[in-house]
This record gives structure tokens, C-alpha cells and sequence, in this order.
């Protein structure tokens, strides 16, 4: 009988490890991906800063299919009557739709900041989150730091200052100083802003008055980008954007199809973003997911090189190799932990298991 109670523990935590490899896959294309292809609007005539945004979120619908296969999966193995369409209770709608609202702000500030600067630059700013995610993991969700994770998060943030040596001379030509700079601080923001989004998503995670599974992560995803696309759609609104798109799309560089092309599948995109980092927070934490975000950094620079031409210095080979090394240090200390506490808790099974004799 004790046997049988302990066996769907090692499977249940080899599905989370599973899960986990999953959403970082997911969460490659979106963190690499997105920001190439909103440069790529930006880059062939296109202006509009609220549109950009807008597309971060936009895709949420995509989410429906996921969950309808779920929903349909439950009725066929489950009872049909008891099989429910939405887990989500009215307080977890609440946090989601607020974190939604603070993620729409992000957005904008983001794609400010994309439109003003190259590639390199933005992720460059965008890698800094991790030291906001990690000091505000501290203090919303008490993140205890091993030695490899700190090892992590200063080797990550080392291989940022190391790019920095030459985002002075990054500066388009065609844009001025002050637009650089504005540009600058807006990613800037967005960083800050998203290190405190994570955190609290696993915060919401923590606090939830019911059990959190990954079709309720992804409830909370849809949730999340409904309501920042509905804080962009009011941006657009009053920005004229709408208007705007048929003449835009007509003096797009790269002619009217492939600029609605690049519309659909930027919105594709920045959703595997925004599941994979969440994805990550539900199976590890928001720490991990900040590494995980960081990690892809140089990534992404080398794709900039490859696709938009933009010069591959010695710094940005310096910068993924400590990329690198920060992720393996962050995973090898999870992965030791993770066999700790295995260990701890099959002594401790074992030990209960044993029958006391009758006095």
C-alpha cells in the first residue's frame, strides 16, 4: 500500500521537469523572436509605437485552442457533467487582471524603446531585469539564493556590462540623441517593470485559494494579454493607430502582404513569450524565469548579426560564453537541490513506513 502512494511522486515531479524543458523551448522562440521581428516593422517604415505594443498581446486568442483541447480531454476521461470550461475563481481573475493592466505599461515601454534602438542595445537593457526580478523575488516571495544562484545572476549581469562597452557607438543614424536616449530609459523601464511582474505572478501563484495547474497557467496567460491588449487598444484608440494601418501597410518597404504577415506573426510569437515565462515561474520560479530571459541575451544578438547586419564585436562572444556559464551554474544547483530534497523526503517515507510494535 505505502509502495503504491509513492510512485506517482517521481512521475509527478518528471512531468514538471518536462513541462519545464517545454516552456523554455517556448520561451526561445518568443524572447528571440519577438524583438527580431518588431525590429523588422520598424526597420522597413513602419512607426507606429502603440501597434507594436498592441501585437505583444494581441494573440491571446491563440490560447483558446490549448485550453479547448484540454477542456475536451477532461470531458473524455472525467465525468461531463463535473467537467468545467474555466478553474479560474473570481481573486485569481483579479490578480490576473491587474498584472495584466502593469503588463500593457510594459509593453509600451518596450516597444518604445525597440523602435529607437538597434536589436542589440534593447536586449542589451532587457537583460537587466534579471537583478530586478531577482531583488524583487526577495522581497514578494522571500526567493532563498544558493551559491549557484547568485554565481548565476552575477555572471549574467557581467556578461550585460561587457556588451555595454559599446552600445555608445549603436546610435542610428537617423535617429537623435535625444530620441537614443529616450529610447534608453523607456527599455529601461520596461525592464524594471517586468522584474516585478514575474515575482508577482508567482506571488498570484502562491497566494491562489486553489490548487495551480498548467491549464490554470494558461487561463491566467489569456487573462493577462486580454486586458494589456486592452490597455494598448486604448493607446492605439487615441493614438489614431487604427486609422493608420491601411496607409501604412500600403508604404510598407517590403509591400502590403508581408506587412500584415509580420503583424499575425509577431502576435504568434510574443505569446510564446509571455507562456514560457510564466510557464517557467509555475514549474521553477521567477527567478528562473529571469535566467532563462537572460541567458537567451546573447542569443538574440548573434540572430541581430545574422539577420540585420549589425557588428559581432569580441564582447558579445565574452558575453555568451558567461551567458552560458550563468545558465549551467543556476540549472546544476537546481538540479542538486532537486535531488536533496528527493532524498530527504525518501528518508523520511521510509522512516514512516516502518511498523511500530504493539506494547
Amino acid at each position: 500500500m505505502d509502495e503504491n502512494k509513492e510512485k506517482p511522486q517521481p512521475a509527478k515531479a518528471t512531468m514538471r521537469r518536462a513541462l519545464l524543458v517545454l516552456n523554455c523551448v517556448i520561451l526561445s522562440i518568443g524572447n528571440c523572436g519577438g524583438p527580431l521581428i518588431m525590429r523588422l516593422y520598424f526597420i522597413h517604415g513602419g512607426k507606429r509605437v502603440w501597434l507594436s505594443s498592441w501585437l505583444e498581446t494581441a494573440g491571446w486568442p491563440i490560447i483558446f485552442i490549448p485550453l479547448l483541447i484540454s477542456y475536451f480531454h477532461r470531458r473524455s476521461t472525467t465525468d461531463p457533467t463535473t467537467a468545467k470550461l474555466f478553474y479560474m475563481k473570481p481573486s485569481l481573475f483579479l490578480a490576473a487582471t491587474g498584472i495584466g493592466i502593469l503588463t500593457g505599461f510594459d509593453d509600451y515601454l518596450y516597444a518604445y524603446g525597440v523602435a529607437r534602438l538597434p536589436v542589440s542595445t534593447s536586449s542589451l537593457i532587457i537583460a537587466t531585469q534579471l537583478a530586478f526580478t531577482a531583488g524583487f523575488a526577495f522581497l514578494l516571495v522571500k526567493q532563498k539564493f544558493t551559491s549557484y544562484s547568485i554565481n548565476a545572476v552575477v555572471l549574467l549581469t557581467v556578461g550585460a556590462g561587457v556588451l555595454a562597452l559599446h552600445t555608445s557607438s549603436d546610435r542610428p543614424e537617423h535617429e537623435s540623441k535625444k530620441e537614443y536616449n529616450l529610447g534608453f530609459v523607456m527599455t529601461l523601464g520596461a525592464a524594471v517593470l517586468y522584474g516585478l511582474i514575474l515575482p508577482l505572478v508567482e506571488l498570484t501563484y502562491r497566494k491562489a485559494k486553489q490548487e495551480i495547474s498548467y491549464t490554470l497557467v494558461m487561463e491566467i496567460q489569456m487573462i493577462m494579454c486580454l486586458f494589456a491588449t486592452v490597455v494598448c487598444t486604448v493607446g492605439m484608440l487615441v493614438n489614431n493607430d487604427f486609422k493608420v494601418i491601411p496607409r501604412e501597410a500600403k508604404e510598407f518597404e517590403l509591400g502590403e502582404t508581408k506587412y500584415y504577415v509580420i503583424m499575425v506573426w509577431s502576435a504568434i510569437i510574443w505569446q510564446c513569450f509571455f507562456l514560457g515565462a510564466i510557464g517557467i515561474v509555475f514549474c521553477a520560479s521567477s527567478l528562473a524565469s529571469g535566467v532563462v530571459i537572460a541567458v537567451l541575451l546573447p542569443v538574440t544578438e548573434i540572430l541581430a548579426v545574422i539577420f540585420y547586419q549589425e557588428k559581432f564585436q569580441a564582447e558579445k562572444g565574452v558575453a555568451l560564453a558567461l551567458s552560458l556559464w550563468g545558465f549551467l551554474s543556476y540549472f546544476y544547483g537546481e538540479i542538486k537541490q532537486s535531488k536533496k530534497t528527493n532524498l530527504t523526503s525518501e528518508i523520511e517515507t521510509s522512516e514512516s513506513s516502518i511498523p511500530t510494535q504493539n506494547v
